[in-house]
């Protein structure tokens, strides 16, 4: 049994890590306000953004389709980009990520695909860097950014432009966790390209026709790799809200677990304390009886 010293050692040890974790949960708490405002924020710009595309596309076909949105017409090469976070203690966020990519990517290469990686975040690289080693094309750091802007999403976009275009890949998924409230953060593969175009909800009255000018095509070229950017980046967000969700959880829990440690430390202590002031007790008494 660990002498009294040792619990109280103990549990000052406890206490002192209850206090981390208050704190840490009450800032996980302030960003997430902000970063939940700022994922909010970026939603109708991208959804706009994606039904001018939708509109535009609806009117091109063939082989004047611009390569984003037609694709290459194979399925052979695909390119994953797995996005989370650049830090931990946040319970199993990043986790459940590199769960869902790696069930995509070991799928595809069951399929007799080949496989390519692009890592988002320190923690994503040290988890794929062992299973997918010779796959990862580029790895990318975010702990140095204080603000996600399009700044920060857009080297990604260009190593993914790039690749597509020297041929090296076929199809593009993006996997990132999509923020939907602070206790559920769902794990979503996005396909980047060929661009996923959704329908256009129809008018309730007649329809208007457009002619662009330049073509639809002339347009499409310019908005489809911004869109792609946009895209990124809207997943960094949802990415950082939830991250900060995830550890505001991890840290309540941490600090009522640390709690009923401490209850069960001093109870303990309490007990053995009692013990020995019994036991001191009857000594005495046993010596006064002995004289």
């Amino acid at each position: 049994m660990a002498s009294l010293k040792e619990m109280r050692n103990r549990i000052s040890s406890v206490k002192a890590t209850q206090k981390i974790t208050k704190a840490m949960q009450m800032v996980a708490a302030a960003k997430l306000r902000r970063s939940q405002d700022a994922a909010e924020s970026a939603r109708p710009y991208a959804r706009r953004l994606a039904s001018v595309i939708a509109n535009l596309a609806a009117g091109v076909s063939g082989d004047g389709a611009p390569k984003l949105l037609a694709g290459t017409g194979r399925d052979d090469r695909h390119l994953v980009v797995v996005a989370a976070a650049d830090r931990g203690l946040a319970g199993g966020f990043t986790s459940s990520i590199v769960r869902a990519a790696r069930q995509h990517i070991d799928g595809l290469i069951a399929q007799g695909k080949t496989v390519r990686v692009i890592c988002v975040g320190k923690k994503v690289t040290a988890q794929l860097a062992r299973p997918y080693a010779g796959k990862i094309v580029e790895t990318f750091d975010l702990s140095s950014y204080r603000q996600l802007t399009l700044s920060v999403a857009q080297p990604i976009a260009d190593v993914v432009t790039r690749e597509y275009e020297a041929g090296e890949t076929d199809v593009v998924t993006l996997f990132y966790s999509r923020f939907k409230s602070v206790v559920q953060q769902i794990p979503t593969g996005l396909q980047l390209i060929p661009a996923t175009v959704e329908g256009v909800e129809a008018a309730s009255g007649p329809t208007a026709v457009y002619e662009y000018e330049p073509s639809e095509e002339a347009i499409l070229e310019t908005l489809l790799p911004r869109n792609l950017t946009v895209q990124i980046l809207s997943a960094l967000l949802d990415n950082m809200a939830g991250f900060y969700a995830s550890q505001m959880t991890a840290m309540d829990n941490a600090t009522r677990n640390a709690g009923d440690m401490i209850k069960r430390y001093t109870l303990e202590y309490n007990r053995s304390r009692q013990a020995q002031i019994t036991k001191e007790l009857i000594e005495i008494i046993s010596g006064a009886e002995a004289v």
